[in-house]
């Protein structure tokens, strides 16, 4: 469960910090763990051929069609009804589980967003890392830097991973 089981666990369990550092919820961090802990599945062998694949390009296809979504209802004041006839337009899902995924985006401004920045973070300090590093780089020492200190804000995680590139070109 390379997901949010491994990364809420890991964060619930940290050890010499405040309490508060266990149960913190910065979204895009979270969010955007999930994202790229999800894109992991082709790197890891999991898909056979591009039809056990296709769940994955399915819920991918579905946060493309929630960032229209966010960015209509909060940026160009699409009204409800024509989020939820965007969504049932662009996709497969059923009208109830649309209504109430344009409920949550009402309620929720950003949040789609905040999955995307995340997750393209995450890969972007990866690249990083990688082209930093090249035969160096450890993907296990790079997501433990990346989990290692919960959920924090992306600029904290960023200066996490920029010192943990230095201190392994130093070793």
């Amino acid at each position: 469960m390379p997901g949010h089981h491994l990364q809420i666990s890991i964060a619930q369990e940290l050890e010499n910090v405040p309490e508060f550092r266990t149960m913190l919820n910065f979204t895009a961090f979270i969010e955007g763990w999930g994202l790229y802990s999800e894109s992991l599945g082709p790197e890891l062998g999991m898909y056979k051929d591009p039809y056990s694949q296709y769940g994955q390009l399915t819920y991918e296809m579905w946060r493309a069609m929630r960032l229209v979504v966010d960015t209509g209802i909060h940026a160009f004041g699409w009204t409800r009804q024509e989020a939820i006839d965007y969504f049932l337009k662009n996709s497969g899902k059923n009208e109830n589980d649309i209504v109430v995924e344009i409920d949550r985006y009402i309620a929720w401004p950003g949040q789609a967003l905040a999955y995307k920045i995340g997750e393209l973070k995450l890969k972007e300090l990866r690249k990083k890392s990688e082209e930093t590093l090249k035969d160096k780089f450890d993907i296990r020492s790079f997501h433990d830097v990346v989990l290692g200190s919960g959920s924090i804000p992306l600029n904290v995680l960023e200066d996490n991973v920029n010192q943990w590139i230095i201190n392994q070109k130093g070793n």
